[in-house]
């Protein structure tokens, strides 16, 4: 059972409605702060350009055309910068990963030396427990030598898996964190035997967050309890990218290559209208117009669930340290 105090630090609004929070000025340049009330809602979307060059960065606001459910949606709120994010990064130490241990705590850090300086991470890991090895009075950090030392304490490789709980853990976890923009680095191959969590709840408690999930399968083709189809549904159901690399050598060049990918994101905003009912799967599409009819291929979340109640049934599973 989780102490009083894990208790405490876990914050429980996975909704997408945010509580009086104003957008942080560093983020969004010198645009007006956008100040959200408990009685509205904001959807937050992080979008990916891309042409056949590769990133395209510099777009204004005007590029961007938000619908939902095929209606248009007037941009409350629009960033073209490398703004710093709140990231978890959420690795498998089940028994499973034993081998990897080593490699996968190497990958990490090599996100970490390729992310945003003014980041703030945390670590999770998970058996059939879920493991926060981050102090209660510093949650986040961007100190390498400190990142080591929780992913040391996060990974034990022994022990069943409880991935769904993991990811639950760590998008509550995320509302901790102080910047707009949240993601989440799911290492793990996908497979789950202790979860008090479903597969159904956490795929909707994603739809409700605002954060952006990669996944990076590391999968053993002996593993018989893998599921790398699940990895691919979580990372699609929030706009991120799902990564199966071939070696445990390869995770390096991945996880760096998804913080080169947070830190070449847009940010945008809406407030959606009244009609949207509780608990309903809003779809949502972005269009990008480039320069010279130029082609874009945007990445954005596709959906997201309105008014999604948080689902708690993780906590039993969180150990603070």
């Amino acid at each position: 059972m989780p102490s009083r105090l894990a208790i405490a630090l876990i914050v429980s609004g996975l909704l997408v409605s945010q509580r009086a929070e104003s957008v942080d000025r560093r983020q969004f340049g010198d645009q007006p702060k956008a100040t959200f009330s408990t009685e509205s809602q904001v959807v937050v979307l992080h979008v990916a350009v891309r042409d056949k060059h590769g990133y395209v960065n510099g777009l204004e606001q005007t590029a961007f055309h938000v619908l939902e459910n095929k209606l248009p949606q007037p941009i409350s709120f629009f960033s073209n910068q490398d703004a710093p994010v709140t990231v978890g990064l959420i690795i498998d130490s089940s028994g499973s990963m034993g081998a990897n241990r080593t490699r996968v705590i190497a990958a990490a850090l090599a996100f970490a030396e390729n992310s945003n300086p003014e980041d703030e991470i945390f670590v999770l890991g998970f058996n059939e427990n879920v493991k926060a090895p981050m102090p209660a009075d510093a949650p986040f950090t961007n100190d390498l030598p400190t990142l080591r030392v929780a992913l040391d304490k996060a990974i034990s490789s022994r022990g069943k898996s409880a991935v769904y709980d993991a990811v639950n853990a760590g998008l509550q976890y995320l509302n901790k964190g102080k910047y707009e923009r949240k993601v989440l680095v799911l290492v793990s191959d996908g497979g789950d035997n202790a979860s008090s969590t479903t597969r159904r709840q956490v795929l909707a408690n994603s739809q409700a967050s605002n954060a952006v999930i990669y996944t990076v399968g590391v999968i053993d083709p002996l593993e018989t309890e893998a599921d790398p189809g699940f990895l691919r549904q979580l990372s699609d159901a929030s706009g991120g990218e799902s990564f199966e690399p071939k070696s445990v050598a390869d995770v390096v060049k991945v996880l760096r290559n998804v913080a080169r990918d947070i830190r070449n994101m847009y940010t945008l905003g809406y407030v959606p209208g009244s009609s949207a009912k509780r608990e309903e799967l809003r779809r949502v599409a972005v269009r990008v117009t480039l320069p010279a009819g130029r082609k874009a291929v945007v990445r954005t979340r596709r959906a997201y669930l309105a008014g999604q109640e948080p689902d708690r049934s993780a906590n039993d599973a969180f150990v603070a340290r």
